[in-house]
């Protein structure tokens, strides 16, 4: 297989030589869930180059509904596995690895250098760590959260995580459409960043649908002193 056929739609839109750039790139993913099932699919079949999938968690029944990478036959197996075989058979080009680990784990373990981490958890305090483990990369990262019908998204480059109050919070409901609107969000950002096209940094854009369904977006600069 060419891989000129296989994204031929993108090239249209950026260029040969932008997809080659994107082959050439490494990414990790932190979390195989809801989020991280979107942004697996988007940018897997999108011609990243390799993908690092962590995750400890097995996938529950309770998770199919909206995180799209799984299926009732996955119930039981570890998230980041399922989810590296699937876009292996999706994209020949991709080197996708998965880590049955929690982020912690991942870290300690020396992994290899990322041109971008996208966050994908449900967890502020591992947030926390992921924001000062890439600050000592020199990596940028996406942090992105959804609950109910509200989501939010920013890309961290020089502000600081800590903004943000830090606690154990444990979410509400969530309605699956909104899961895979923030996380296609996210993967934007990613692939304008990967293939060098500009992006709003350290802004943090938080969706919401008001009380007549109507999508609102509110953008708020982050301090970076």
């Amino acid at each position: 297989m060419n891989p000129a056929d296989y994204f031929k739609r993108q090239i249209q839109l950026w260029g040969a030589s932008a997809q080659e750039t994107l082959a050439q790139k490494r990414i990790l993913i932190v979390g195989c869930g809801g989020l991280g099932s979107t942004l697996a699919l988007a940018l897997g079949g999108s011609g990243v180059g390799e993908i690092h999938l962590v995750d400890f968690d097995e996938v529950s029944v309770h998770n199919i509904h909206r995180q799209i990478v799984f299926t009732l036959e996955d119930a039981g197996r570890n998230k980041a596995e399922v989810t590296a075989e699937l876009l292996r058979r999706k994209n020949p080009f991709l080197d996708a690895v998965a880590h049955d680990k929690d982020f912690d784990r991942f870290v300690e373990g020396n992994p290899p250098l990322f041109d971008l981490i996208l966050d994908a958890t449900d967890n502020l305090p591992v947030r926390e760590r992921i924001d000062r483990w890439a600050k000592g990369c020199r990596t940028p990262w996406i942090y992105a959260s959804v609950e109910e019908f509200n989501g939010q998204v920013c890309f961290f480059e020089r502000a600081d995580f800590g903004v943000f109050t830090i606690s154990d919070h444990t979410p509400g409901g969530i309605a699956a459409p909104i899961v895979m609107q923030i996380g296609s969000f996210q993967a934007n950002l990613a692939l304008r960043y990967l293939v060098g096209l500009p992006i709003r940094k350290d802004t943090l854009h938080y969706f919401y649908y008001d009380g007549e369904g109507e999508l609102i977006l509110q953008k708020f600069a982050l301090p970076t002193e």
